[in-house]
């Protein structure tokens, strides 16, 4: 039985950092097994930081730049990370999800930046990237991804909620799988927090002592994305434009806008969680929101080790990836849409599958 490292690079809307999580994978008995060998998040500066979030507002030579730019720190990470746990240095491929700019399906693109090549130049590794274009092309939302890889790797659950920049669910059952955006998540409470000079509220406190600004509440509730039924997604330029000019309308102390926000994302959420749901991201540590979430719902919400609250997605991309470099379907279209299930993500490098073998 063979098994394979494979390192997945993620970095969300969010914008906190890059996480970083080699796993080694191996397949038994047709069922696919994972261990996290080592996993670490890199902070971004507040100077690059600010770069990415005004990004989609420069020139397109700037995007084009930042392109480069960004895979050149992800490589300056991954040298980092290769130094701190050397036992990582023989993985087969880094798979990065790259960082998106723009997401914009139903206009037919998305765009996310890091340039695979630049990044497998500098680091001398085969690197997937690039994994969203195709389904975009064929019609799909290109989100969620996530999906596919539960799908093998937490067979155990069927029902998913990740809690990153945007909120995300996936629903599993023997004959079809699906998946979409909720709502948002940490994009609103950061840009909301940073106006107290926070990066983040952590725990949610500062929202735990507002109020709820009612009539606000009840605006964000009936924004028009919670009519539409079919796969769905989000991008930050949706979530600045709908929700957030709408919050930066009311004359509420920033207190009260949080403590709307969190009772927002709780009961978007708990309309769609219907069974059993394992939770992950970076907003399971806002322990206020997953008390409101727990309040709306009355099923079982698991939150699982700090490995893989942290790192789900960045294993799941590795994951992702892999299939990619396998040849074989990553991209589910019962989960985004897409004329038909697809194979995703764009190869550099210096290996090739039969190198494996």
């Amino acid at each position: 039985m063979t098994e394979y490292k494979v390192m997945g690079l993620m970095s969300g809307s969010s914008l906190d950092g890059l996480d970083i999580c080699v796993v080694k994978l191996k397949e038994e008995n047709s069922q696919w097994q994972f261990e996290i060998t080592q996993a670490e998040t890199f902070d971004y500066d507040d100077i690059f930081r600010n770069r990415l979030r005004n990004l989609p507002n420069e020139s397109a030579y700037k995007l084009a730049q930042m392109h480069t730019e960004f895979a050149k720190i992800q490589a300056q990470f991954v040298q980092k990370f290769f130094q701190k746990y050397p036992d990582t240095k023989d993985v087969l491929l880094i798979v990065s999800h790259g960082q998106t700019i723009f997401h914009q399906p139903e206009k037919g693109f998305t765009t996310q930046i890091g340039c695979g090549a630049t990044l497998s130049a500098l680091t001398q590794k085969t690197v997937v990237c690039d994994l969203r274009t195709i389904d975009v092309a064929l019609g799909g939302q290109g989100a969620p991804l996530v999906p596919f890889g539960e799908k093998y790797l937490f067979p155990a659950y069927k029902s998913f909620i990740n809690i990153g920049g945007i909120c995300n669910i996936s629903l599993h059952t023997d004959k079809r799988i699906t998946g979409y955006d909720v709502c948002p998540g940490n994009t609103l409470l950061n840009l909301l927090s940073q106006q107290l000079g926070k990066s983040y509220d952590a725990k949610g406190e500062i929202a735990k002592s507002g109020s709820i600004d009612q009539e606000l509440l009840q605006q964000l509730n009936s924004l028009p994305f919670y009519l539409e039924r079919n796969a769905k997604s989000l991008g930050t330029e949706h979530i600045l434009s709908d929700w957030y000019t709408l919050i930066e309308k009311t004359k509420s102390p920033i207190k009260d806008k949080l403590r709307t926000v969190i009772e927002h994302i709780a009961q978007e959420l708990s309309h769609h969680i219907l069974e059993k749901t394992l939770l992950t991201g970076g907003g399971v540590h806002n322990s206020f929101l997953v008390e409101r979430i727990r309040h709306y719902s009355s099923h079982e919400i698991i939150i699982p080790d700090l490995e893989i609250i942290d790192f789900k997605e960045a294993l799941i991309i590795a994951f992702v990836g892999w299939m990619r470099y396998l040849n074989k379907n990553n991209f589910l279209s019962s989960v985004t849409g897409a004329k038909n299930d697809s194979m995703g993500g764009a190869i550099y490098g210096f290996t090739k599958y039969t190198d494996f073998q």
